[in-house]
């Protein structure tokens, strides 16, 4: 018996050590080496590889991928994303295969530029309304709410303040974000993974769809091909407008490091004008690769309220074809600011 035992335990440690020599390889015989400073370089540099070969294995080709795409040693950075991205070395040698990853983070090259806006005019605006979506189609405005147990879609005539149409969510939803395409309204709710798709005219809901990557919904915008979806990180998500999946990302990135807390957006001549979540400013992203490319300061906005216990943060931006001006309000802020925004 003592003898079938020890037979056995050889055998297994034998096993296990052949199992986990892989004919000698180890992951760490390769390493990917780059240029990039403590992993950040900025996107107007260019990426240098090399490959340190701890083992002094015959190399028979290397290739690198970037974002899943091709690239070369002393790759140009200016068609890339920012953000945190991962590099594969595909290394052949010796009839063996090995992946290896890394990552970079990549910044933009240029720090924001400063924005700054004059008041046109204000508007009477429900000083209930936890405003987390804002935005007009046809010269009307419409507006999602917030908070378990008081979160509504609106249609609002913003010249009055007056409510045109209004449903609430069922009580375990707390709304979020919203937009509209193609005669529907899409509008997100923050923690429950789901979002809901009605008719513009009639509030009816048509379906709804869940969440595939992000874990939160918080706001949205769109620029007629793609939807984008912020979901409280520095990502913003594409949904493809149809199936509503959300089919890639980019990262909000300065060129210092990422902007978290992105918030209720709008997609304004080309660019996404977000806000930030517990900020009294705006970011203006490129929406190729999330580089922030201006920030407006509207802290002075919310003195200009009613000062009230409930008084929250500002939220709330739409931009107005008609007009051709942007409109700024708050959670339960009592007026809706018309502003021009121009460089400072």
């Amino acid at each position: 018996m003592k003898t079938f035992k020890h037979l056995t335990i050889i055998f297994l440690t034998t096993l296990l050590v052949a199992c986990g020599s892989n004919n000698g390889l180890k992951k760490n015989d390769f390493n990917i080496i780059t240029n990039a400073e403590k992993g950040n370089i900025s996107i107007n540099e260019t990426l240098e590889l090399s490959l340190q070969n701890k083992k002094n294995h015959k190399i028979d080709s290397i290739s690198y991928t970037l974002e899943g795409k091709k690239i070369n040693n002393n790759q140009p950075l200016n068609d890339f994303k920012l953000g945190k991205q991962n590099i594969e070395a595909t290394i052949f040698f010796n009839g063996e295969k090995q992946n290896v990853n890394t990552s970079i983070t990549i910044l933009n090259n240029e720090s924001p530029k400063l924005y700054t806006y004059k008041i046109i005019n204000e508007y009477p605006h429900d000083i209930t309304s936890y405003t987390q979506g804002l935005e007009f189609y046809n010269d009307t405005l419409y507006e999602s709410t917030g908070q378990n147990k008081e979160s509504k879609l609106r249609k609002v005539d913003y010249k009055t303040g007056d409510v045109l149409k209004n449903i609430n969510l069922a009580d375990e939803f707390f709304g979020e974000g919203l937009t509209i395409l193609n005669d529907k309204i899409y509008q997100l709710t923050w923690q429950k993974g789901t979002g809901f798709v009605y008719d513009v005219h009639t509030f009816e809901k048509l379906s709804s769809f869940k969440y595939s990557n992000s874990k939160e919904g918080w706001g949205l915008c769109h620029n007629d091909q793609s939807i984008y979806k912020s979901d409280g990180t520095e990502k913003i998500w594409l949904l493809n407008p149809e199936t509503l999946v959300e089919e890639e990302y980019i990262q909000v990135f300065t060129n210092k490091g990422k902007i978290i807390g992105i918030n209720e957006m709008e997609w304004i001549d080309g660019k996404i004008y977000a806000n930030r979540y517990q900020k009294d400013g705006v970011a203006i992203i490129n929406p190729k690769n999330g580089a922030v490319v201006g920030v407006i300061d509207f802290t002075p906005l919310k003195k200009l309220v009613t000062q009230h216990e409930g008084l929250d943060v500002l939220n709330g931006i739409a931009y107005n074809p008609k007009t051709k001006t942007v409109f700024i309000t708050g959670k339960r802020w009592d007026k809706l600011f018309e502003v021009e925004i121009s460089e400072k």
